[in-house]
């Protein structure tokens, strides 16, 4: 089969899909088998048409051969692999992008966020009527003490930036209407953090409360480097707050200053200007050193202007096995209106047509 080529349509469904199931993964061979035995029993029992979008973000390993071997005997499992390593919330949009369920549930491979709370979320969205509901951690006693700590000052900072409708501890396990992802796929952002972005919206809000797990299998694949990462494009994505900070920096810089001219005058005038050189040193290092941080900080925002102005795809499309096979020949991703689905995903198959499902 051709590169680029699908595998072949699904079967034809003859029922709208109310809850589609969203599953980035990278490097997952090891977590998979678990997380099937866990995930397909609790989709089963729930009695309503599903899928699972198991999205694969340029696996090295076994993922995507393991994930053809499932499909084999699981229908409602649905592939849509990346060409290339893209990120964890570039895989997610990914599958937002082409999730067609009524409601949709985000969902880490690793099961340190339990399936088992997905029915409880359908329940209350479905009675409380509402757009979005969290995956609310009240127990992380399995992570270590450093992400703990981390993870409190992120959610603390996050809250102060930009507002207290973000939910502490509440991470990427989470359910939404249609309402709400049709919202996330209208903006333009390029770098997303949708545990901010969510929240943005506004829209009506529950929570469902569970005990953190510890990863079942593979290894982590947030660093502390790609920790730092989302923290600054979380800081950056979503308040002018650091431009402040950076005049405040330059206010509190030129106090200094008039407060070494002062002493440096004195100095002066009593005829002790060698030991003066400590106090001119310091200020110069000290101005130089806020200079670097304000430069840095502007540096960031003008680097999210020109990566907006780009307007890149977001991740490219190998193959999703719902979606029919492009004609021979075609290059896919041309044209997209910017801000766009179409316009973050380039070089896949055609979005798969949704059918309107009335809210329950």
């Amino acid at each position: 089969m051709p590169e680029g080529r699908n595998e072949g349509p699904d079967e034809e469904r003859h029922e709208p899909v109310v809850l589609s199931v969203v599953i980035p993964m990278y490097n997952e061979e090891e977590a998979l088998p678990a997380l099937v035995s866990r995930v397909r029993p609790v989709l089963a029992e729930l009695g309503v048409a599903h899928e699972v979008v198991a999205v694969d973000d340029g696996s090295g390993d076994r993922t995507a051969e393991l994930l053809a071997a499932f499909r084999l005997g699981w229908p409602e499992l649905r592939v849509v692999a990346l060409r290339r390593n893209s990120g964890h919330q570039a895989a997610l949009t990914a599958g937002l992008d082409r999730a067609c369920g009524a409601y949709v549930v985000s969902l880490d491979a690793d099961l340190q966020d339990p399936p088992e709370k997905i029915p409880d979320m359908l329940a209350l969205a479905r009675a409380e009527g509402l757009d979005i509901v969290y995956g609310v951690r009240a127990d992380r006693s399995s992570d270590t003490g450093f992400k703990r700590w981390t993870a409190g000052v992120y959610y603390r900072l996050m809250r102060r930036l930009a507002g207290p409708s973000v939910p502490a501890q509440a991470g990427d396990f989470r359910l939404l209407s249609r309402a709400a992802v049709d919202a996330l796929k209208a903006l333009p952002d390029q770098q997303r953090v949708y545990r901010l972005l969510v929240p943005w919206l506004g829209f009506p809000s529950g929570q469902v409360t569970y005990e953190r797990a510890p990863r079942t299998a593979g290894r982590t694949k947030y660093p502390l480097g790609r920790m730092i990462r989302l923290a600054v494009d979380s800081v950056t994505g979503f308040s002018a707050a650091p431009l402040r900070l950076a005049t405040w920096l330059g206010a509190g810089a030129f106090v200094v200053c008039l407060g070494l001219l002062v002493y440096t005058l004195a100095a002066f005038a009593l005829g002790r200007t060698v030991p003066g050189w400590t106090s001119l040193f310091t200020g110069i290092v000290f101005i130089g050193a806020v200079q670097l941080i304000c430069v840095g900080l502007l540096g960031e925002y003008v680097g999210r202007i020109y990566t907006a102005v780009q307007n890149r795809p977001t991740y490219f499309v190998r193959h999703d096995t719902a979606a029919p096979a492009p004609p021979q020949g075609s290059a896919g991703g041309g044209g997209a209106a910017p801000g766009s689905a179409s316009a973050r995903a380039a070089g896949g198959a055609a979005d798969v047509p949704r059918v309107p499902v009335p809210r329950a």
